[in-house]
């Protein structure tokens, strides 16, 4: 009898612990099967929503440990992309190509702003008193439009010559890869004009500058694009990817829903000028899903590479999943 109570124990003993250690895997690999993540960045508005879900604990409720690293320049993130030191990035279709070309493999994986015209800003700005008024006027000029060669300024700046009828052969231009540099010489009239980002056409507006013109109506011209490294895309990893676009739709759904709640997130991640913090106008972002940047947003930008000579071979896109093929 003592034999047969004390085996009757052990089981229910054995089958409690059975229990409770099955309960605890289950709960450890919700919570882990998504896995981590490393997501390169600049500090400008197009990441906001991964700011918000770190903000509202969005990566630790999908189960991703998620960290975002902000670097100071499009070059050391790109940097940072080829070394394998991020996993997924913040960029734009003209970079990831380049990358591509350089044997980084990469996919594009959705838009982060750009899905209309009036996401993610770009144009020309002139000095108060320069006497410029339009972009025909620049062919005139003799101080030259700053910019910097094979970003997407150049290219907004040369769509909008072309959508006005302007050949941008036309136009001389100066290379100043700096972009505070590039504002600070327009502002202080040591260029004739200046080809700028949202932040920038922002802050020179409420300083006095003057608009000539920008990509927020008409053609869709620019784009910014989250993109993976080809190796981090397999087994775990696009476990983890598939979480993160789940989570950058929720954050994007909550900016978009109440903007002005992650106004002051905006101000601080993006480091806005206090002049414009608090009327900058704050866009409305795209989902991540169904998947990949249609093929009529990349192909014009690879052909203005192509023509340009900024790519060296033939480069073409594959929109069912991101790809490119370099030939």
């Amino acid at each position: 009898m003592k034999s047969a109570l004390a085996r009757h124990l052990l089981f229910v003993l054995c089958s409690a612990f059975a229990l409770v250690a099955t309960l605890g895997l289950g709960a450890c690999g919700a919570q882990q099967e998504a896995g981590s993540i490393r997501i390169g960045t600049m500090p400008t508005e197009d990441i906001l929503p991964m700011w918000v879900a770190e903000q509202e604990g969005l990566f630790d409720e999908a189960g991703v440990k998620a960290e975002i690293i902000v670097f100071d320049s499009a070059q050391s993130l790109s940097a940072a992309l080829t070394a394998g030191e991020v996993d997924i990035a913040m960029t734009d279709p003209m970079r990831a190509v380049k990358l591509c070309e350089s044997g980084t493999d990469l996919t594009l994986e959705w838009i982060t702003l750009g899905t209309t015209p009036d996401q993610g800003r770009f144009g020309v700005l002139t000095f108060a008193d320069s006497g410029i008024t339009s972009l025909a006027d620049l062919a005139n000029g003799t101080k030259g439009v700053g910019l910097a060669a094979n970003t997407v300024p150049e290219y907004v700046f040369e769509q909008l010559c072309v959508q006005q009828g302007i050949d941008p052969a036309s136009i001389p231009v100066s290379e100043v890869a700096s972009l505070p540099d590039r504002y600070g010489l327009v502002a202080s009239g040591q260029l004739d004009a200046a080809a700028l980002p949202a932040s920038m056409l922002a802050l020179g507006q409420a300083s006095g500058l003057v608009l000539l013109a920008d990509d927020a109506s008409g053609d869709n011209v620019s784009q910014s694009v989250m993109v993976v490294r080809t190796a981090y895309d397999t087994g775990e990893g696009a476990k983890t990817l598939d979480a993160v676009r789940t989570v950058w739709d929720e954050a994007a759904s909550q900016i978009n829903a109440d903007p002005e709640k992650y106004r002051a997130l905006l101000v601080e991640k993006a480091n806005l000028n206090e002049q414009v913090a608090s009327t900058y106008v704050m866009s409305e972002y795209p989902m991540a899903r169904p998947a990949y940047p249609p093929a009529e947003l990349i192909e014009p930008v690879l052909s203005w590479m192509s023509a340009k000579g900024y790519v060296t071979k033939s480069v073409s896109y594959d929109e069912s999943d991101g790809s490119f093929t370099i030939s």
